[in-house]
């Protein structure tokens, strides 16, 4: 085994030596013989004393450490070093031993003490034994005062987490409400007679006007399908072709809505053809049809750009049957 020779400085030569020859010429050999024998010392008082100091009483364990942490600060060679080791070693496996004793001994509960010193804590008097408890065999020999169980409960509060009593931190609150405050009532500006007299008028023109022209469009779009009934009474309608408008998209879906109108108050009619395709044609009997209103059937009709498309493609629709509201039926 290859060492330098000694904590100093290297000097960069190895040799063979032996632990004993290890030595600094700052090392005093009577301070290193002084401090091997205190090891001893103290390894032979813990192995003597070994019964005592797994008493949990005894601290002398932590004595023994205190000493040998102060020895230790001189040590430099390595025989001390080595004393100091198996002095650990043995203080360690003591207080290991030690420790699992402690725990042990913890986990030891004795019933009987237990219940002993809980009524003793709670009052319990024995030489006044009510005559009762005698007759029924009770298990408790003495007299529990009436408040026993709740001292108990006052001393075991220190031991759980309690919520802290209600209290008013600017004293309580008077039995009487107090007196109501006076509301003060702001004047609103009243609208002039302008405002009144003009706004209902404008939202009532707009209704009407709306109202209107929606059925203004229904008449219309029942003249163009009367007029394309009157001229071929045994062609069927395409409802497709009634209400497409292979020019304009939003044109489609007007007319879609206002032919509704024709369904639902029973001036117009859809059936299905022998290709079970839907055809339109107007009511005959008006009123009828109107009567019969209980009997009619209503669906929602949907359709988006490319369902258009698709549908002017299918059926090979080149000129829109409905013209818009601007073009007179020639």
């Amino acid at each position: 085994m290859r060492k330098s020779k000694g904590p100093g400085p290297d000097t960069g030569d190895d040799a063979e030596v032996e632990p004993d020859e290890q030595q600094d010429g700052d090392s005093d050999p009577g301070q290193r013989r002084e401090i091997r024998s205190k090891y001893r010392e103290l390894i032979c008082s813990v192995q003597q004393n070994r019964e005592d100091l797994l008493s949990p009483q005894n601290n002398h364990l932590t004595e023994v450490l205190e000493k040998a942490n102060r020895l230790f600060k001189d040590v430099q060679q390595t025989r001390e070093a080595v004393l100091d080791s198996q002095l650990l070693v043995v203080t360690t496996d003591l207080g290991k031993e030690k420790a699992s004793q402690m725990l042990s001994d913890g986990t030891a509960f004795d019933h009987i003490v237990f219940a002993e010193n809980l009524l003793s804590f709670m009052g319990l008097n024995r030489l006044e034994e009510g005559e009762e408890e005698q007759q029924n065999g009770g298990a408790v020999d003495g007299y529990l005062p009436q408040d026993a169980w709740q001292r108990v409960a006052q001393w075991s509060q220190c031991c759980f987490k309690t919520a802290p009593t209600f209290h008013y931190m600017m004293g309580s609150f008077h039995t009487e409400p107090p007196p109501p405050k006076q509301k003060v009532e702001r004047q609103r500006k009243a609208p002039t007679k302008e405002v009144k007299r003009i706004m209902p008028t404008q939202l009532k023109k707009m209704e009407e006007s709306q109202h209107e022209a929606t059925e203004k469009e229904v008449e219309r779009i029942l003249g163009y399908l009367k007029s394309y009934h009157h001229d071929d009474p045994t062609s069927p309608i395409s409802y497709y072709e009634f209400v497409i408008d292979p020019d304009s998209f939003s044109r489609t879906v007007e007319n879609i809505f206002h032919t509704s109108f024709l369904i639902r108050d029973g001036l117009a009619q859809m059936y299905l053809d022998d290709e079970k395709l839907p055809c339109i044609a107007p009511s005959e009997d008006v009123e009828g049809a109107t009567a019969d209103s209980q009997s009619r059937q209503q669906c929602i009709v949907s359709i988006n750009y490319k369902e258009w498309k698709d549908l002017i493609e299918v059926f090979e629709i080149k000129n829109g049957m409905i013209q818009p509201a601007n073009t007179l039926i020639e």
